[in-house]
C-alpha cells in the first residue's frame, strides 16, 4: 500500500506541475512536437523515479515480499568459453589456372578435337589449322635439302680423290646445313598449325568452328582448371594490421546448401587500391567437382580470438544512464531469489554473443529470459 501511495503521489506532482507550468503551446505542428517531446522527457523522468522508488522499497520493507508473486524467469549459469570475431566480406571464387587458348600463328579451323564441358589434359590436340601452305614449304625445303646433300657428297668423294678445292667442299657443307635450318622452320610452322591444351582442365567455353579464323590473343577457347580454386576478397584497408597471412578464415557458399570451407589466408596484395580503399587477400579452396569458378563466397576473417573468457548472449545487455548491465539471480536469507543488477564491461561482440570483461564472475546465474522490467530485488522463480 505505501508502494502505491508513493508512486501514485509522484504522478500526481508531476501531472500537476505539468498542467500549472503556465506554458501554452500553440496548436501547430511545431508547437505540438514541443509538446510531445516535453511529455516524454516527463515520462522518462517518472519511471525513473519509479524504478529508484521500488529498488529502496524492495530493499527496506522486507515484509513488501509476502504475498508478492514472483515473476518467472531462465537462469544460465556464466560459464567460460572460447570467443572469436570475424570480418563478415564477400568474395569470389576463382581458378588459379584459367586459361585462353591461342595459336602460335593464325590460321583457318581446319579441324576442332573438343566441344564445351570435355575435360582435358595438358598437351592435348584442341584444334588443327589449315596446313596446305606449311607442308608445302617443308616438302620443297626436304627437295632442297636432299640436293644440297648430294652435292656435298660428291664434292666430298672428289675431294677425296684429291681432285676440286676445300672451298668448293666447304661451300657444299654450308649449303646442306642451311637447307636443314630451313626444313626445321618449315616444321616449326607446320607444328604451330596444331593447338594444344596449355593446361589441365575443363572447357569452359568455345567460339570456334570448322572454317572460321584463329588468330593469337583469341578467347574463343575458354580452359578451366577446376581443381585449382581459390577464394579472393577485398578487404577495407583498416583491418590491414589483423588480416595477415595464416589468417584463420571460415568461407560459406549459398549456392552449395551454405557449404563451409575453413582455411587460412594465403596471400595478401601489397597494395591499397585508390579507389576501393582495399586490398586483395587470397584462400585456397580444396579440389572439389562441386565448386564453380565466379561462385560467390561469403569469407569470415577471425580477426580476435581469446581461449577462454565469459561470453554472453547479446540480447541479455540492457543500457541505463550509468552504462551496460545484466540481470542476475541472488538469494536473499530466507532463500528467496530475486533479481539483481549487475554493471558490466564488454568487449568485443560476434552474432549472439558478447564477451564480458568486467563486472561477471564463472558460476553467476545469468538471467537469460524474463528480464525485461525487473527491478532490483524483484522477487523471482525459475519454476
Amino acid at each position: 500500500m505505501q508502494k502505491i501511495l508513493t508512486v501514485a503521489a509522484i504522478t500526481t506532482t508531476i501531472l500537476l506541475a505539468s498542467c500549472g507550468s503556465g506554458v501554452k503551446t500553440p496548436d501547430t505542428l511545431e508547437g505540438k512536437k514541443k509538446q510531445l517531446t516535453m511529455l516524454k522527457d516527463q515520462q522518462t523522468a517518472l519511471a525513473k523515479q519509479i524504478d529508484s522508488l521500488e529498488s529502496q522499497i524492495s530493499r527496506l520493507d522486507t515484509s513488501s515480499k509476502v504475498g508478492q508473486k514472483a515473476k518467472l524467469v531462465a537462469l544460465s549459469p556464466v560459464t567460460p568459453s572460447s570467443f572469436a570475431h570475424f570480418i563478415d566480406l564477400q568474395g569470389n571464387v576463382e581458378a588459379e589456372n584459367n586459361s585462353y587458348v591461342s595459336p602460335r600463328t593464325p590460321g583457318v579451323a581446319k579441324a576442332v578435337y573438343v566441344k564445351k564441358g570435355d575435360h582435358v589434359r595438358q598437351g592435348q590436340l584442341l584444334v588443327k589449322l589449315d596446313d596446305a601452305l606449311q607442308r608445302t614449304n617443308v616438302a620443297n625445303a626436304q627437295i632442297q635439302l636432299d640436293h644440297a646433300k648430294d652435292l656435298y657428297q660428291r664434292r666430298k668423294n672428289l675431294w677425296d680423290e684429291k681432285i676440286g678445292t676445300e672451298v668448293d667442299l666447304i661451300n657444299a657443307k654450308n649449303a646442306v646445313d642451311q637447307a636443314e635450318n630451313q626444313l626445321k622452320n618449315y616444321q616449326e610452322q607446320l607444328d604451330f598449325t596444331n593447338v594444344y591444351a596449355d593446361i589441365s582442365g575443363v572447357i569452359e567455353d568455345i567460339w570456334l568452328k570448322v572454317g572460321e579464323a584463329f588468330i593469337q590473343g583469341s578467347t574463343q577457347i575458354h580452359l578451366v582448371n577446376t581443381q585449382n580454386l581459390k577464394v579472393t576478397v577485398q578487404v577495407p584497408e583498416l583491418y590491414q594490421e589483423k588480416v595477415k597471412v595464416g589468417t584463420p578464415v571460415k568461407i560459406t557458399l549459398p549456392g552449395l546448401n551454405n557449404k563451409e570451407i575453413t582455411g587460412i589466408v594465403h596471400i595478401t596484395g601489397r597494395t591499397i587500391n585508390g579507389d576501393s580503399r582495399s586490398f586483395t587477400v587470397e584462400i585456397k579452396l580444396p579440389a572439389s567437382s562441386d565448386i564453380r569458378s565466379n561462385q560467390v563466397a561469403l569469407v569470415r576473417l577471425q580477426d580476435y580470438n581469446v581461449a577462454k573468457t565469459l561470453a554472453i548472449p547479446v540480447n541479455t545487455l540492457q543500457t541505463d544512464d550509468k552504462g551496460k548491465y545484466v540481470m542476475v539471480a541472488t538469494k536473499d536469507k530466507e532463500n528467496n531469489l530475486l533479481a539483481h543488477k549487475k554493471a558490466i564491461t564488454i568487449g568485443q561482440s560476434y552474432g549472439d554473443k558478447v564477451e564480458v570483461i568486467g563486472g561477471l564472475q564463472e558460476g553467476d546465474q545469468l538471467i537469460t529470459d524474463g528480464f525485461q522490467g525487473l527491478y532490483e530485488g524483484q522477487l523471482i522463480t525459475i519454476q
